[in-house]
């Protein structure tokens, strides 16, 4: 195991989040077996992370080409003024379309990731809403090709 910096959670509660990181709709009784604690117990140490604020919830993993979303694109996003962030933000938590959002260093202000049925769901994405708010300053796309992994951290 790597090195674990929170000596609030011990070996148990590391075991546990690894176990439902790679499958979160796992039942904490078979979560308590490969474990070897009782289920309560998993439940009780679940709660505990919760409130500590280390999970924040658990969402299904979808493959989004198989309900018509076959593009995926990362968009690197220019602003015109660094103080313009947060605007923009709730600006584009508005399109549903964009499953990521991130405030990063280098040529971007902010980088996120796109889903789409096709192209021309990304062109009219872009022209229509995302390069439309009046803080962007203008955009960067790069389609994805592959997702070669998606995966959680191994604690």
């Amino acid at each position: 195991m790597n090195n674990k910096e929170n000596n609030q959670l011990d070996d148990i509660d590391y075991k546990i989040l690894n176990i439902l990181t790679k499958n979160a709709m796992l039942p904490y009784t078979d979560v308590a077996k490969e474990v070897f604690v009782s289920p309560g117990t998993v439940h009780v140490r679940m709660k505990k992370m919760e409130q500590m604020g280390i999970i924040l919830g658990s969402h299904l993993v979808i493959d989004y080409t198989k309900i018509g979303y076959s593009l995926s694109a990362f968009i690197g996003i220019f602003l015109k003024e660094s103080s313009l962030y947060n605007d923009t933000i709730k600006k584009l938590l508005q399109v549903p379309e964009i499953l990521t959002m991130n405030y990063t260093t280098g040529n971007y202000s902010i980088f996120i990731k796109i889903t789409c049925r096709d192209t021309n769901h990304l062109m009219e994405l872009l022209t229509n809403k995302i390069q439309k708010i009046e803080s962007i300053e203008r955009t960067e796309t790069f389609i994805s090709l592959q997702e070669s992994a998606n995966r959680p951290l191994e604690l």
